[in-house]
């Protein structure tokens, strides 16, 4: 299920950035590919609406949320932990 959440992410990723999902490495932060805060924004909502979740996501006081979009990885890994916990 892993691989599947992460594939999904770096779609929605992908689509936001006119990219190809597998240019999305995980060490790549938002600004390395060109999504803008508007854009990181949008790609929230699509995961959001994908994986049926709410991400706690302050855009005026990043340093105060729990959900880290210093990258890619940490994007992955906030969305994974917040499906299982739905799950459980």
């Amino acid at each position: 299920m892993t691989d599947q959440i992460r594939d999904r992410i770096r779609a929605i990723i992908a689509e936001q950035a006119m990219l190809e999902p597998d240019q999305i490495t995980e060490n790549s932060t938002p600004q390395d590919l060109g999504i803008d805060s508007l854009g990181l924004v949008e790609s929230i909502f699509a995961i959001e609406e994908e994986f049926d979740i709410s991400i706690p996501f302050n855009a005026n006081e990043p340093e105060r949320s729990e959900f880290d979009i210093s990258n890619m990885g940490t994007i992955m890994a906030a969305v994974e932990r917040l499906v299982a916990q739905k799950a459980a």
